[in-house]
């Protein structure tokens, strides 16, 4: 069964931004898209985009982590795993889903010098939610420019099976 790439970018990013434009050029399966709105109109967006699809691996971005996860909260049976960058856990919004503990695998890559998603407090929650973490400080900005480039996607983006 072939494994559906997912990329959702952060709140004032496009499918267009750096991150976007590097999966759209090395993994041109992946399934990246635009996202405006609040929340619930981003979530209703990717739920229509991930309609009878299964065997999901996503990568959010900041806000876009957010969404992945409250994703794999409400259908945790067709994700496989979650790359989260800089994921915005510490917003308002987790907390209306805060119901259980993911088994999937999730790997998490946080600057230590974000300014913009307080990556101690990420972990906190990380450590709270998920069972099958992995957790990568990492010295970089927000974006994770140094950083991003650099990760083993090829191997990130495999199945774990």
């Amino acid at each position: 069964m072939e494994n559906t790439l997912v990329f959702i970018h952060g709140l004032e990013s496009t499918a267009q931004g750096a991150k976007g434009k590097y999966f759209a050029e090395h993994f041109p399966q992946m399934m990246i898209e635009d996202f405006t709105g609040d929340l619930e109109s981003r979530m209703k967006k990717l739920r229509g985009l991930l309609s009878g699809k299964n065997d999901l691996i996503m990568v959010g971005s900041s806000y876009g982590g957010l969404m992945a996860v409250q994703y794999a909260m409400e259908n945790e049976d067709r994700v496989k795993k979650m790359i989260l960058l800089a994921p915005a856990l510490n917003l308002p919004e987790f907390q209306t889903f805060e119901k259980k503990q993911l088994r999937i695998p999730v790997i998490v890559y946080h600057g230590t010098g974000d300014d913009v998603v307080d990556p101690h407090k990420v972990k906190e929650i990380a450590l709270k939610y998920f069972s099958r973490l992995e957790h990568h400080f990492v010295e970089d900005d927000h974006p994770l420019r140094e950083t991003f480039p650099r990760l083993d996607w090829q191997s990130l983006l495999a199945s774990d099976e």
